[in-house]
Formats: structure tokens, sequence, C-alpha cells
């Protein structure tokens, strides 16, 4: 079924699938990375008074390959276009709308069907360095549970099994996503945005100016998104990676989480019947920050430095792309 079908039955919204003429459709678009600054982004910009961010980040909606299965979630997944526009309902008159979901870069269908829909729409990319990036993506993914491997090697290596279907998670959510080399194509990336939208819709970050700027990048987007860049900047951090103590144990909790198996279903019950919803969902945050999470391991350099070779031509091209120099500013002049 097609993620803009108006309801259950697959039918379109309207003949050129766009919504009623009443209904309107996002501003704005953070494309993404993960793991790049796009949760603190967007906390920064939905506090703007002239601005609306729906209160669930990420609804995936137009990453086509994002919904052959979602993880559940306390908001859910919006599957119809009249779904996904009810996540602006509260929205004022006058307000810029905007979502962020960090796999639309990655996406090779989010792009054409941003463009189908909000044409007008504009684009927000943070892109960071290769091998740091792809590192905290591993560790998102294991705690997520979209990847079992825990060691990060082991996962790089596995790519090419992984292509020909073969060591995929069993109950992993995005097995597409384990391709880890297909999230810093960037230039790839890129050009699927600058294809379909005009060159002046679409802003590209760099995660260094983030982090080194903090507020006065979040100022350069306001005012590429034409509201006031005068209005205080609260200043944030991205969220933390962490990494997993235990993988049986991690696995079991995701098992009771998602009330997989007969075991997992007797143990979810047990604790819903004894427990309010508010202190069931305190009680597993806190299992999973003492005991299920620690601090994530020091970066393996060799492997680190095996990755800035083998992606150096994609920080090169990005370099020529872009107009400017990433090979010094993310340290690839000394790499072979």
């Amino acid at each position: 079924m097609s993620v803009y079908s108006s309801d259950s039955r697959g039918s379109p919204p309207a003949a050129s699938g766009r919504p009623q003429a009443h209904a309107r459709v996002p501003d704005f678009f953070i494309v993404g990375q993960p793991k790049s600054g796009t949760t603190a982004l967007s906390e920064m910009l939905r506090r703007h008074p002239d601005i609306y961010m729906p209160d669930s980040k990420e609804p995936w909606f137009f990453a086509e390959e994002l919904h052959e299965r979602t993880p559940p979630r306390p908001g859910g997944t919006p599957k119809t276009l009249d779904e996904y526009l009810s996540w602006f309902g509260a929205a004022e008159p006058g307000q810029r709308m905007g979502e962020a979901s960090a796999l639309y870069l990655w996406s090779r269908t989010a792009a054409e069907r941003i463009a189908a829909l909000c044409p007008d729409a504009k684009i927000i990319a943070i892109l960071r360095e290769p091998a740091s990036l792809l590192r905290s993506l591993h560790l998102q993914f294991v705690e997520s549970y979209v990847e079992t491997e825990s060691d990060f090697r082991e996962a790089i290596s596995l790519e090419g099994a992984r292509r020909e279907g073969r060591d995929i998670p069993r109950y992993s959510y995005w097995p597409q996503t384990l391709l880890y080399s297909e999230h810093v194509r960037y230039v790839e990336q890129l050009r699927r945005y600058h294809s379909v939208f005009p060159s002046e819709q679409v802003m590209v970050l760099i995660y260094d100016d983030f982090r080194a700027e903090n507020a006065e990048t979040v100022r350069r987007v306001q005012r590429f998104l034409e509201v006031d860049d005068t209005v205080p900047v609260q200043v944030m951090e991205a969220n933390p990676t962490v990494g997993v103590r235990s993988q049986r144990l991690h696995a079991l909790l995701h098992a009771v989480s998602v009330g997989r198996g007969p075991v997992s279903v007797a143990v979810k019950s047990t604790i819903k019947a004894l427990t309010p919803t508010s202190a069931r969902r305190g009680a597993l945050r806190a299992t999973q920050r003492n005991v299920i999470y620690r601090e994530p391991p020091a970066p393996d350099e060799n492997l680190m430095q095996e990755l800035r070779a083998r992606f150096k031509g994609e920080v090169v091209a990005l370099s020529e792309y872009l107009g400017r120099d990433l090979v010094d500013l993310w340290g690839y002049d000394d790499v072979e």
C-alpha cells in the first residue's frame, strides 16, 4: 500500500496525490543524517514561537523503505496521508510547520515523495565525518535493536553477507539500514534532493559547525526558514550515545517491551497488572539506564583509520560538490 493512501483500503487522497485544499502540508524537513545533531536542532527550532513541529520526532512517512516493519511506539507511525497531516493539526495559522526524520537523507524514495507533496518545502541536512558517524550509528542501532551484532568491526564486515540476505537479525525493524556504507554516500544523497528541489531550498550544514557554533547555526536555519532570528536560542546537546552491557539481557527486555513470545507476554501482563502505566515506563527506563546500558567503549582507532581510508573518496567528492575543504576539516589529509 502506498504511504500516500488516505485510508486502510489504499484509496489515494486525491487524483493528484495531494491532500484536500484546506489541509496544510509541512514547510520544511530536517532530513538527516542520524547521529548528527538532528534531534538537538529540531528541539531548538521547536521552541521558536513561529515554528510548529510535532511532539513526536521522526514520522518516517516519506521513506518507503521504513514501512516494511515499524517499531512500536506510543504515538504510532502514520501510514496514510491523513494520519501524517494530523501530526500538524495543532499548528497555529502563520506558523512554519516542519518535521525531522533523520533517515530521509539515506532513503532512496523520500526526496521525490516529499517534492511531490511539498514542492515549496525547504530541506535541511547535517553531514558528519563518516567514521565517527558510522560508529555512533552502530551504537544507536544496537540500542534500538535494529542491530544485534555489538562488535562494530564485525557489524561492518557483515555488509556483503547482508546484501545477499544473510546474517540479518531476525527481529530487526529495518534490515536495509544495516548496509552501513549506504549512510555515507553523501553526494548521491544530496543529489536526490537537488534533483527535485531548487538549490535555494536546500541547506547543507556540517556537524562540526553545529557543535562549535550551536546558537549561530540555529539562527542561520531560522533565517533560511524566514522566521525571526532574534528570538533567544536555548543551546542543546544531541542525545548521548550509549553502549549495551549485555546483548542477551537487552534482547529479553526488548522482547518484553514489544510483547513477543509467550514468556514475554506473560511477563508483560504481570507487570501491567501490578503497576500503573507511569510506573511501568519509569521502571523500564531505570532498568535500561542502570542495567542494560553503559558508557560506550573507546573507539578502535585502527578500525576508524581503516574506515577513513575506505571513505576518503566520498569526502573528496563531497568537498568538490559543496565547494568546501572537508578533507582538511575532517582530518583526511594524511589518510591513504
